[in-house]
């Protein structure tokens, strides 16, 4: 079998589809040309015949990652939502992988959520077979009244905002330990020190305590919090110490993670 001559194009795998490569290859060449460029620098950049350039453009133009304006060829919308999710993912990972160390340090379950749109999003949660976290047997969303992590995050609103959750979500008793009705847990949220953990045991879950903390960064109402079984009550406190002064080492990179 004879060798490919110097400088000619390596055998592609039969898999790959060359269509696609022209694509993404057309893709990178506009990227590099924030001003814009025509279809025959383009052609000639990425090496490719002028009809073949033309509908790959096209294409790209009609799928939204390319727009035309003038004869100039820009990235379009569609990348920059790409850019977008890639960023998130990003940010997600940052934090899971903060949670997972605090979970390893401390030997617990940890979870992070956010008060966002009106509504509780538990974002990450970190956990081991050997530390599992609470089981879902209520959605967190419509539960913030049992559990630390939404006793944390609503006592950071405004009463206005309060009332507003509460209206959509009531307060309804989920074991016999759970706050009664709205104004029981309105008078709770008063109580509590904007800068309190907030502790709560087997009013989400029997058999299991939690406790929460505040992050506040900008506008953002965020919470980092722990959960244990009820016989472990007694470390709730204290590993709630130490999670504290994990975040306030690491706060600096979760500011950066909410924020970017």
């Amino acid at each position: 079998m004879s060798s490919p001559k110097p400088g000619a194009p390596s055998p592609q795998p039969a898999t790959l589809i060359g269509s696609v490569q022209r694509a993404m290859r057309l893709l990178e060449c506009v990227a590099g040309h924030p001003y814009g460029a025509p279809a025959k620098q383009l052609a000639r950049e990425t090496g490719l015949a002028l009809p073949t350039a033309y509908h790959l453009l096209r294409t790209l133009v009609h799928e939204g990652y390319l727009r035309r304006d003038k004869g100039l060829f820009f990235l379009g919308d569609a990348v920059e939502r790409l850019s977008s999710g890639g960023a998130v993912q990003k940010r997600r990972g940052t934090i899971a992988e903060m949670l997972a160390n605090w979970r390893d340090a401390i030997g617990v379950p940890v979870y992070y959520a956010v008060y966002r749109d009106g509504e509780i999003d538990v974002v990450c949660v970190s956990e081991t077979p050997a530390r599992p976290a609470v089981a879902e047997r209520a959605d967190f969303r419509e539960t913030g009244h049992a559990h630390a992590i939404g006793q944390c995050l609503l006592s950071r609103l405004d009463r206005d905002a309060r009332r507003d959750h509460l209206a959509r979500h009531p307060v309804h008793p989920l074991t016999p330990y759970t706050v009664r009705d709205d104004r029981a847990l309105l008078d709770r949220l008063e109580r509590l020190e904007r800068a309190a953990t907030v502790t709560e045991r087997q009013e989400y879950a029997l058999g299991t305590v939690c406790a929460a903390l505040p992050v506040t960064v900008g506008a953002t109402i965020a919470s980092v919090a722990i959960s244990l079984p009820v016989h472990q009550a007694d470390r709730l406190l204290p590993t709630a110490q130490r999670l504290q002064h994990e975040l306030g080492r690491l706060l600096g990179s979760l500011a950066l993670s909410i924020t970017m």
